[in-house]
Parts: C-alpha cells; structure tokens; sequence
C-alpha cells in the first residue's frame, strides 16, 4: 500500500524545505564526522608513532650487538613500562622471526611489509576487544649505535624514520599494539553530537518552512478567491500586483484574463439584449397585421370551401390561411419566450380540478380518446392550485410533439402525492436520438439538419421547460426501455408564499 501524499501546497512546501534541511545537515554531517574521524584517527596514530620512535631511539642503544632473547624480552618489557597513557604492547622479532614480548597479535601483513627493514608501517585493524592501532618500526644500526629505521612510505601507512645517514638494518623490528576504544568513544561522541544538533536544526527548519509557504501560497489564495468571485458573477474583480517574480506575473495575466472576460461579457449581454429586444418587437408590430390577416382569410376560407371561389384560387386561399395560422402561432411563440426572457411572464393560480385541465386540453385541439390519446388519471381527481393556461400549453405542445414525431396513442399518465404533481406523456415512437436527447429543450433546435421547415415553431418545448421552472417544476425527456420517448412534468402541488397571487 502506497503511503499518502500530503494534500494542498502548504504540507508540500513545508515537506520539501524540511527534507532539504534534512538532505542538507545529513551531508554537512557526514562530510564533518569524516573529516574529524580522520583528523583523531590520524592525531593519535602520528603522535603513537612519534612516542614510540623516542622510546625505541632512547633505549636501544642498549642492547648488545649481538642480543639474546633475554635481551630483545628485556627490551620488550621496557618499552611496555614506557608506554605511559597509550598503555601499549610490544614485541621484538630479529630477522623475520618468532615475536618476543606482549603484543602477540601482529598481522602478519604488517609484518611482511617490515621485513625490508627501511621504513615504519602501521594499521588500524578490528579486535575482539576493539579496534587497535598497530605499529612496526625496524631498528637500525646508526654511527655506533641502534636507532630507528627511516625510509619511504607503505600502502598501510607508512611513514619516513629519522635514522642516520650511515643507518644499515640490524634485522631487528620492534612491534606495538594499542588499543583506540578512546577514540571510538570521541568518535562515537562526535555523532551523538551532529545527532543532537541536527534534530534541533530540522524542528527550527519548520518555522521558516511555514513562514515561505504562507508568503508563497498567499498570492495563491487571493487568485483562488478572485477566482471563485469571478465564478459567481463578479468579472470587474481585479488583484494588486506586487512584485516581479512568476507569481506577480500569475497574478497580471489573470487581470488580463478578468477584464477581457468582462469585457466579452459585456459584449455579449448587450448581444442577448439587442436579440431579445428585436424578437419582441418584431413580434410586437407582427401581432396587428397578422390579426388583420387571420380574420381575412377565414372569412375567405368559408368562401374557398363552399366552392364559391374557382378551383384554383380556392387552393391559393387555403393555402395562405394555413401558412396564417402557422405564422401567428409562432408570433403568438415568440411573444411568450420574450416575457420570459424579460423576467415579466406572471402565474395566475387557481385550484383546478386535473382531469378538467388535462380533458379541455385535448379538446381543445380535436385530439380524441383513446384512439390519439390515453388518459391514466387518479380515480379521485385530485384539485390542484397551478395555473390552468400554462399548464394547458405544456400539455399541448408535449402531447402535439409527441403526435408530430412520435406514434399514436400517445399515453398521459398522471400520479398525485400531498407535495407534488407527475405528469408523464409517453409516445410509441422510435425514441429520441442520444445525439438529440440534450438539446431537445433548445430553442429552435433541428435535429435534421436537412429538414428547413416544421409544423411548429421551434420554441414549443422550450415554453413548456419555461411554464415548469415558472411553477417551480422540472421537465425531463428520456427515451422508454421499450421504446418510444416520455416526457416527464414535476410541479409542486403548493408554491412558496412569494408566488402567491
């Protein structure tokens, strides 16, 4: 299982700045305890080295040219006695040999790389009693006496003696052994030391991490809340820039952003508006001469069908009353989406019976029972307080388009609780297209573009979405499992006192 990341930019920045102090006191710690390692490892090896050279140049002048073990033990023992603090141990070995003296673990390594017999070596090993420095120093003969060996260096550790120009080997090495558990233990002294400097460090690397991350994220959250204020409508909302960095740039090109948003906006209101205003006047200055029209040509429709009219203008006049007709309902149409879009269409409320308002609407339009239309009405008839005219054209015009595009009986099924109001009108048609099916509210929307004429308008269905959301309703469309389309009316049974007439 993946462990969390933290959520939102301020744990994240806050994170980042305490791992890099982290990342940072760890390096400068390791780079500082090797250094000082190797500076006490390296102190007490040349200082040992160092003791030792003087201790063996003071007494081996002493021995015999030729000494026997008893001599070589004897000089062991005093070098022992000499050690002082270092607390070493020594031996002697001539010529390669067996070692004579306390220090009785000398690698033989460090004893092969003093056979020549020309310069010091020396190596830090591990022991079962801890880490030991170990040292091997050749004795030469020096203008009559012994003295330490001098020479080159060793891959070990090796360092140059101080012996005498005429300096020749004796076959003699003198070894020392001693223990460095002080200096593991200074060592060991030096962690706990950047152990206990660090974790301070990284708790007092959260302030500063907090206080970058507040002066960073707070540019961040005034172009969050300028953006939530643009959202909700507010587009003159503009932020101070400060600074030069690529947050004050941020904040500028949102700026930018804003107005020219505001701006398009602006533009397009006034669009809507100049549209909108054009459409209701249009219909406006339409609605007289078309009334004028209509009543022409019905008294002329009555003359085409009693055959008082030849043949051929009887046909001409029927013609243009239909086309009349269309044309004052799609004004009529228009008219009513503009006292939408305007914010003036009003409700006038009464309680109604729905079996009254859903019969007088298909006779109204000629529509029979059951052959065009089924009815599933509540036995009870149920009174409802709506506004009888609008809920009239909501019916109308779903049950017309649904006579139009879908299949006869058209079924209207309607359930009543104490809170609402279901109608459902449902076709046997093919259904609506899943391309068609989000924009069948739209107005004005073909969903054959091949198709340049209609019976209606194109604003049916959206007036009847506008009649339900002015009731506090919703109108849904949806395509049957069987096939065919429904349209689904929801209005509340009783609307907030504010809509009360």
């Amino acid at each position: 299982m993946k462990p969390a990341l933290p959520r939102g930019l301020r744990p994240r920045l806050v994170v980042a700045f305490v791992l890099v102090a982290a990342l940072s006191a760890l390096v400068t710690a390791a780079l500082t305890f090797r250094q000082a390692r190797s500076a006490i490892l390296d102190r007490t090896q040349n200082s040992a080295v160092h003791d030792l050279r003087l201790q063996i140049d003071s007494l081996a002048p002493n021995l015999p040219p030729d000494p026997t073990d008893t001599d070589l033990r004897t000089f062991a023992r005093q070098l022992d006695r000499a050690s002082g603090s270092r607390a070493w141990h020594t031996a002697v070995s001539r010529d390669g040999g067996p070692l004579i003296g306390t220090a009785a673990d000398i690698g033989g390594a460090l004893r092969d790389a003093t056979r020549s017999g020309d310069a010091t070596f020396y190596e830090r090993v591990e022991h079962a009693e801890g880490p030991r420095l170990l040292i091997g120093m050749p004795i030469d003969y020096a203008a009559g006496h012994r003295g330490t060996g001098g020479g080159g260096g060793s891959g070990r550790g090796g360092e140059a003696g101080s012996g005498a120009a005429a300096a020749k080997p004796s076959g003699l090495v003198a070894y020392a052994a001693m223990s460095l558990k002080g200096e593991r233990a200074d060592i060991s002294a030096l962690i706990t030391a950047a152990w206990a400097g660090a974790v301070p460090a990284l708790a007092f690397a959260v302030v500063p991490a907090l206080f970058a991350a507040r002066r960073v994220l707070r540019p961040v959250r005034q172009l969050r809340t300028a953006a939530e204020k643009i959202t909700s409508g507010a587009l003159g909302t503009r932020l101070d820039v400060a600074g030069k960095d690529e947050l004050a740039s941020l904040t500028g090109t949102f700026n930018t952003m804003a107005a020219t948003l505001e701006q398009d906006a602006a533009e397009l209101r006034r669009m809507e508006a100049n549209a909108r205003r054009f459409a209701a006047d249009v219909s406006h200055e339409l609605r007289t001469p078309l009334a004028a029209m209509a009543a022409v040509t019905d008294a002329l429709d009555e003359d085409a069908r009693s055959e008082a009219l030849p043949p051929d203008t009887a046909d001409a006049v029927l013609l243009i009353s239909d086309e009349t007709r269309k044309l004052t309902a799609m004004v009529e149409d228009l008219m009513e989406i503009s006292r939408f879009d305007a914010g003036a269409a009003e409700l006038r409320l009464d309680d109604v019976s729905l079996g009254t308002v859903v019969h007088k609407t298909l006779q109204l339009r000629g529509w029979r029972e059951p052959d065009e239309v089924i009815t599933e009405l509540p036995r009870e008839d149920p009174r409802i307080r709506v506004d009888a005219r609008r809920i009239d054209v909501v019916l109308a015009n779903l049950i017309g388009n649904a006579l139009r595009h879908g299949a006869a009986p058209v079924t209207v099924r309607a359930t009543a609780t104490p809170e609402t109001l279901v109608i459902d009108v449902a076709d046997n048609g093919p259904g609506i297209p899943d391309e068609v099916l989000p924009h069948v509210f739209d107005r004005f929307y073909k969903a054959d573009v091949a198709r340049t004429r209609s019976e209606g308008s194109g604003l049916g269905l959206a007036i009847a979405r506008e009649n339900a959301r002015l009731h506090h309703g919703t109108l849904v469309a949806a395509n049957l499992p069987g096939g065919g389309a429904v349209f689904t009316l929801t209005v509340p049974r009783t609307l907030p006192q504010e809509d009360q007439p």
